[in-house]
């Protein structure tokens, strides 16, 4: 299971931009894989992940809006980007104030598909 994730990692690090990438447990925001540069807290980073996409999927949801697809943090020295990846999941990637956030969207969807795809088989 954890080569799957790592695979998966492997497509968003890709993206120039990127510090890194993790898989996070949204329930509790502990981590299940991850590809992080030196400097990046990244058990802070997920848990933090973790606790505003459940509050913000209670708050959608709450809206009439249906539950989120898409969260973009910005901050001053970068931003933190995920995706719900299935079984209670998220994609998540820490990046650089510069990154293309487009990209970095599609190739979280993507390796959220692939780690969902890898996994059932």
């Amino acid at each position: 299971m954890s080569a799957a994730y790592m695979r998966s990692l492997d497509l968003v690090t890709r993206v120039r931009g990127v510090r890194g990438a993790m898989v996070v447990v949204q329930s509790d925001g502990l981590v299940v894989a991850e590809q992080l540069m030196e400097g990046i807290k990244g058990s802070m980073v997920a848990a933090l992940t973790a606790s505003l996409a459940g509050r913000l999927h209670r708050a959608m949801v709450a809206a009439g809006l249906g539950p989120s697809q898409f969260w973009h943090l910005q901050c001053e020295q970068g931003s933190v980007l995920a995706v719900p990846a299935g079984d209670g999941l998220l994609m998540v990637a820490v990046t650089e104030p510069e990154v293309n956030v487009g990209l970095v969207r599609l190739e979280l969807l993507r390796a959220a598909e692939a780690a969902a795809l890898r996994f059932a088989r």
